[in-house]
């Protein structure tokens, strides 16, 4: 039986299981499509002259799996005119799986610099992944070598086996804000050292603010 879709949010729909995921199971390609919608509506837009791409679980499994790269350039939106790409990396091999795999991760990649950062919440699972990701990644930016890959050190690790995807979330928003509030030429430091995160509450932020845009909808 279908799940019941609750709320219609921008490009994600959002059902009774993405709820309940939130509530301290792992998260789905939805609850992560769904902040990063967030982060594009309520903050990338205040700053129209940013280029920075929140890539969709889906479009990073359709990068993995596809071969044909004029077929995964159209799909995708213009790539080579961003300073940053933000990826969220899932371990599953089967695109046919409906939320397949079994950790997350956020690989984010800083174009213009040519360097790919990893950040895995339970180190160092996602390497390989990641690793094939960036590689696949730069070769259709035209960057086939001169690029770097960095498993960033300090990235904050996760106190149980179903965080890792709210990890992504935490990360993605930091980060982002981060870039957020520089000179696009600036340097921005991406290490996570002094880091102060929470999963428990990040996730009743993400749900509050699910049924807050289900209220208002």
């Amino acid at each position: 039986m279908a799940e019941e879709t609750i709320l219609h949010y921008h490009d994600v729909a959002l059902t009774t299981e993405d709820l309940r995921a939130l509530r301290g199971d792992w998260l789905t390609d939805n609850n992560i499509s769904f902040w990063e919608e967030v982060l594009e509506h309520e903050d990338l837009k205040r700053y129209p002259g940013v280029k920075i791409i929140l890539l969709r679980p889906s479009m990073v499994m359709l990068m993995r799996q596809v071969e044909d790269e004029s077929m995964i350039i159209s799909a995708l939106p213009d790539l080579r005119k961003a300073s940053h790409i933000f990826l969220p990396i899932n371990d599953c091999d089967d695109p046919r799986e409906a939320e397949g795999g079994s950790h997350w991760s956020l690989l984010v990649v800083g174009v213009r610099d040519g360097v790919a950062f990893h950040y895995d919440s339970l180190m160092p699972s996602n390497d390989n992944v990641a690793k094939t990701v960036a590689a696949k990644l730069f070769h259709i930016l035209g960057r086939t070598s001169g690029w770097r890959y960095l498993q960033v050190p300090d990235t904050p690790q996760q106190i149980n086996g179903s965080d890792c995807g709210v990890h992504v979330c935490m990360n993605m928003e930091e980060l982002l804000y981060r870039l957020l509030q520089v000179n696009v030429d600036s340097n921005v430091d991406m290490k996570m050292k002094g880091s102060k995160q929470n999963a428990r509450e990040f996730r009743i932020r993400m749900e509050r603010k699910l049924l807050q845009e289900r209220a208002q909808a």
